[in-house]
């Protein structure tokens, strides 16, 4: 299994292809997120999946149950692998969608975004958070008493999650930067082999290979060390 997920963080169609061309057979999971979504609408997810690719539609569905529904409908018709949406939707709006899926299409609650610390997230929700790890948990929990697939959580969490839900439960890990990257925007980081050691399923890794001098050769090292990881297990 592929454990990586491109995320197409480009402004347009054009952009997107041109690297999901550079990156040919190495790549065969691609994220489609806001921008992209907004610029180039579903037919940019047609045209991945004609190509072959999977697709994690990354659109953190949050409104009332009955929308988000629809939305899951729509989603499933376009043959998306994964879709995100927000836990703290609640349990009503996490059974609707779970209701409304059909076909392979699986379903990640998103717990809390790797980019905030815990003092935003105090600001957020109006409480003093003593344990970020314990929120996630507990949004994670709630997601699968509501039939939703998996969470999207950083890998500091993943373990702790994994012993909580099981091994069926999936978990995809935004934040992973190899050692010697740049963190960037985000907060709460792994590496590759770190993320897969702590029971993540899928990785979503960005910048370190798209914005790589050489896209495949960055996949690969990254692919290499997540061998190197499932090894030992």
């Amino acid at each position: 299994m592929n454990r990586v997920i491109i995320p197409l963080d480009v402004p347009s169609a054009e952009d997107a292809f041109t690297l999901v061309d550079r990156l040919g057979d190495e790549a065969d999971f691609y994220k489609v997120g806001f921008e992209l979504y907004t610029r180039g609408g579903p037919d940019v997810v047609r045209e991945l999946v004609a190509r072959g690719k999977r697709v994690f539609l990354d659109i953190k569905l949050h409104d009332i149950p009955n929308t988000v529904a629809g939305a899951v409908a729509a989603a499933s018709d376009l043959g998306v692998d994964l879709l995100t949406l927000h836990a703290s939707g609640g349990p009503r709006m996490l059974e609707s969608a779970a209701a409304a899926r059909s076909g392979d299409i699986r379903l990640l609650a998103v717990t809390v975004l790797t980019s905030l610390t815990p003092d935003e997230m105090s600001a957020v929700w109006g409480r003093d958070i003593r344990s970020v790890r314990d929120d996630v948990g507990r949004l994670a929990l709630m997601a699968k008493d509501a039939g939703i697939d998996g969470v999207v959580a950083s890998a500091l969490e993943a373990s702790w999650i994994r012993q909580q839900v099981g091994p069926d439960f999936l978990i995809v890990t935004p934040g992973i930067r190899p050692a010697g990257s740049d963190a960037g925007d985000q907060n709460r980081i792994a590496t590759p082999g770190d993320a897969v050691r702590n029971g993540a399923d899928y990785l979503v890794i960005g910048r370190p290979i798209t914005q790589a001098d050489d896209p495949v050769a960055a996949l690969s090292s990254v692919l290499h060390e997540i061998d190197e990881a499932e090894s030992e297990a």
